[in-house]
């Protein structure tokens, strides 16, 4: 006699069993984005009326006539037509593009060799703050040590100029030496936020690529050049771009050495944008030139991204 031995049945859950788990787990999905919304809420608030409303607000403006205070009238591109053949904002645009030409390389060439330096040397944190000091100093304080640095007669610049025999120019008042001029104040005091930079990602090249450089017998500059400068690529790349942006924005040193009515000779664009907007109140014109500084930088660094993958080397 053969016993047939059934499998045990189960009983099927009875309907709506599993809701409450799933209605639990939704109210807790929401309870999540609303609390990731609660925490980003300042700074999209911030981003919204600080920087998109503004960007708006200066391509609104660049189309249009206002002076701040009537009516808006229509402008359509004169604007852009005026920023285009005048011919003081050309000259103004030639200063940006010197200033930048001296400024970032010269700050980024002396931030290496400084922090490659500092690198065999002991009590680096001492070093740091001691090129560091200048970021953190307020660009009036910074002026009135150029200013006394610069002058003519008394400068101690120009005097140790004369001891070597060289010509000692008249520095914000010469056309040749105005840009050059901010320029070492721009690479004086930007130089130890780079430094900082630079020690850092000195600090990320992998030691056992050095030391198998060592054993291979590899020179000093053999070792810079085909280890540390393409592993330091990417802070390159990064202090490039922030820089040429900065370079572009510079206005503080203009205002604070040569005041309201700056020289033809040491203008740069921003400086333009203040006056045109501020001092002429043609807030459409000025608006005008920030479009097309707007542009510029946007175009200069999508280059910089786009020529990256030829000479950026990213560590695994």
């Amino acid at each position: 006699m053969t016993t047939t031995v059934r499998p045990p049945t189960r009983t099927p859950p009875r309907s709506g069993a599993g809701k409450p788990a799933r209605s639990g787990s939704k109210q807790r999905w929401r309870r999540d984005n609303l609390a990731g919304y609660l925490f980003l809420a300042p700074q999209l608030i911030g981003l919204l009326v600080f920087m998109l409303g503004p960007l708006v607000f200066a391509v609104v403006l660049s189309v249009s006539h206002w002076d701040g205070f009537g009516a808006r009238s229509w402008a359509g591109l004169s604007n852009f037509s005026t920023v285009l053949h005048d011919p003081q904002l050309r000259t103004s645009a030639k200063n940006t593009i010197w200033y930048t030409v001296l400024s970032v390389p010269g700050t980024m060439l002396s931030a290496f060799v400084v922090a490659y330096l500092l690198q065999k040397v002991k009590r680096k944190s001492f070093y740091r703050t001691f090129y560091f000091a200048p970021v953190v100093t307020s660009t009036v304080a910074v002026a009135a040590i150029w200013l006394w640095l610069f002058n003519p007669e008394i400068g101690p610049l120009n005097a140790l100029l004369r001891q070597v025999g060289l010509p000692a120019p008249d520095w914000l008042q010469d056309a040749r030496f105005v840009i050059p001029a901010f320029a070492l104040v721009g690479i004086w005091q930007g130089l130890g936020y780079q430094i900082v930079m630079m020690m850092a990602g000195l600090e990320n090249v992998p030691r056992t690529l050095l030391e198998a450089a060592d054993i291979d017998g590899a020179s000093e500059w053999q070792k810079m050049r085909r280890i540390t400068i393409p592993l330091l690529s990417p802070t390159i790349l990064f202090l490039s771009v922030t820089s040429v942006i900065g370079s572009f924005q510079i206005f503080d040193y203009i205002y604070v050495f040569m005041g309201a009515n700056a020289p033809a000779s040491s203008r740069t664009v921003v400086y333009e944008i203040y006056q045109k907007a501020f001092v002429e109140f043609d807030f459409g014109l000025g608006s005008a030139i920030a479009v097309f500084l707007f542009a510029a930088l946007l175009a200069l660094t999508g280059l910089q991204l786009l020529a990256q993958k030829r000479w950026v080397h990213y560590t695994e």
